[in-house]
């Protein structure tokens, strides 16, 4: 995954480089953790995870207590997760998903995205055999041993661990239903994590010149202006000059 994890990088900064959006996205992340666990991080592990993707993206401690402040009234917005799927020019999957609080709004603007710059918004699950799930957990190298560690974090998920030398960075990849027995397992050893995020991976790509992919990347910018959107997918694969 090494060539295709720098690309994924490369495009999350640059996707996520605004930081008032990516507040925004991380915000939706806590309320919808504390809606869902209470306010109190030690008992709420999906808690803990937004904290840390919110340290790794230097959100400023008080946004952090705010969002959760906010999130703890009975009168916050309720943030429902939907996945939009279908397909963009040359056949290329998208996968878009959501935290929304107006499901209408939001699958208005998906469909109007879609067909707008040629593509076609299909239904829920159309691209379960296009995407898998996975857990990805980001940690600090320092002294670690990722030979070690690998061996030491198998029995509980581990799918797969790659080594970043450039930016001193482990990334643990499990699978989707072991994110949470791998979240323990790394806090039990006090290491400490990053960030963390439940993210998809193409099974096959699907084969665009450098041209097409501009217009796919265009596309993709589209939907992450939306405010509802927390992330997007595709599968193509870049052949040729």
């Amino acid at each position: 995954m090494g060539r295709a994890f720098e690309y994924r990088k490369a495009r999350k900064f640059k996707r996520w480089g605004a930081m008032s959006k990516a507040f925004t996205r991380i915000g939706k992340e806590i309320a919808m953790a504390v809606k869902s666990g209470g306010p109190n991080p030690e008992s709420n592990s999906r808690l803990r995870v937004a904290i840390q993707n919110a340290k790794a993206a230097q959100m400023p401690k008080a946004n952090v207590e705010n969002a959760i402040k906010k999130a703890s009234s009975k009168d916050s917005a309720n943030f429902d997760e939907v996945a939009y799927e279908g397909y963009g020019p040359f056949g290329v999957a998208i996968l878009v998903e959501t935290a929304t609080d107006n499901t209408t709004r939001t699958v208005a603007n998906m469909r109007h995205i879609f067909s707008k710059y040629g593509g076609s918004l299909g239904t829920q699950g159309s691209l379960d055999f296009v995407f898998e799930r996975k857990g990805q957990f980001t940690i600090k190298k320092g002294n670690l041993n990722a030979e070690e560690l690998e061996l030491e974090l198998i029995d509980f998920g581990l799918d797969e661990i790659e080594v970043d030398d450039e930016s001193g960075e482990i990334i643990i990849y499990t699978k989707f239903t072991d994110f949470g027995e791998m979240q323990k397992a790394l806090e039990e050893r006090n290491i400490e994590i990053a960030s963390a995020e439940k993210t998809r991976f193409p099974l096959s790509n699907k084969e665009i010149t450098a041209e097409q992919a501009e217009t796919i990347n265009n596309i993709v910018e589209k939907f992450e202006e939306d405010d509802d959107v927390q992330a997007v997918y595709t599968n193509f694969e870049v052949i040729g000059g």
